[in-house]
């Protein structure tokens, strides 16, 4: 099968397009024919030696990605709740090696669930990591409810897309951040307010913010923090810059957390009822082929992707 690789850590040139023996599932796998996938932060931070790479350097061969959609041709002997040819989608194996940057992929059968059939592979592969993190963090971690006032840092990127929308469905007044130009987009989303973090004041536009979801880290914490309404929570995504968030919040009177995403087959069915429904839409900004990998890579490290970036494989 073709895989992209990575033997060295670097710049997106050392993702290497490489043939490689189709896996064979465990007793509680599925053996997923890959359709498409979609890239993260996680992925590129990854690719330059930080990310996930610790735990995966001493695997050989080292093919990153946690996101996939596609059918199931074989299944492990323990497998019942899925059949031959399902259609799927989920993000596997996180945090751990995922190796979606393939034509073949073996999946816990735990880790994934039914794709609709309203939506495309490239929709549902779209809607794996970025959503079930909105998902995880607004819901399981930050408990949203309908009396709660929400503020969405970088709501038209991966995961702040979802969490507009995600938040809308809980109920919850939403706040969202992004450039002027995005403006649209993130009210479009269900966004009751936007904010341009770029030009705006944002201190003199905001008050009683009880849940904050903060994908930036470092000063936009203390920003934030300003903001909140006490015994409120900010749930900050891993950045690197902001290790202390729980100290600064702690100061406030805030809950504050990092919060890391976990794969999980139950959150994904609750995703894939929202989008059958048309509760919930993936923002798909560029589809490209397994070939242009590097060019993924690049897109999302730009910072300035709107929605997601797929990869369709065959």
């Amino acid at each position: 099968m073709k895989a992209i690789i990575i033997e060295v850590p670097g710049d997106p040139e050392v993702l290497k397009l490489s043939e490689q023996p189709v896996p064979e599932p465990g007793k509680d796998e599925v053996l997923i024919q890959v359709k498409a996938i979609s890239i993260n932060p996680i992925d590129f931070k990854t690719r330059k030696g930080g990310g996930a790479f610790g735990m995966l350097k001493n695997d050989d061969p080292i093919i990153l990605g946690w996101d996939v959609a596609g059918v199931v041709i074989k299944m492990g002997a323990s497998v019942v709740d899925f059949e031959i040819n399902d259609e799927v989608f989920g993000m596997v194996n996180f945090p751990g090696h995922g190796r979606t940057y393939a034509e073949y992929v073996a999946a816990p059968a735990s880790h994934v669930a039914l794709k609709p059939s309203n939506i495309s592979f490239e929709e549902a592969a779209a809607t794996t990591l970025a959503a079930l993190t909105a998902y995880q963090a607004l819901y399981t971690k930050g408990n949203i409810s309908a009396e709660d006032k929400v503020l969405i840092h970088a709501a038209a990127g991966g995961v702040g897309h979802f969490a507009v929308q995600l938040a809308r469905i809980a109920g919850a007044y939403v706040i969202g951040t992004a450039s002027s130009k995005n403006a649209e987009f993130v009210l479009g989303l269900g966004a009751d307010e936007h904010i341009d973090y770029h030009g705006e004041d944002l201190e003199n536009k905001v008050t009683g913010i009880t849940l904050c979801l903060d994908a930036l880290g470092g000063d936009n914490i203390q920003r934030s923090l300003e903001l909140m309404e006490k015994g409120g929570r900010l749930i900050s995504i891993p950045s690197g810059k902001n290790d202390t968030v729980e100290e600064e919040a702690n100061a406030y009177g805030v809950v504050g957390s990092v919060f890391k995403v976990a794969s999980n087959g139950a959150d994904m069915k609750l995703l894939a009822g929202w989008l059958e429904s048309g509760k919930l839409k993936p923002h798909i900004s560029a589809v490209l082929a397994l070939e242009e990998m590097a060019l993924a890579h690049e897109k999302i490290e730009s910072g300035r992707t709107v929605g997601k970036v797929v990869i369709t494989v065959q």
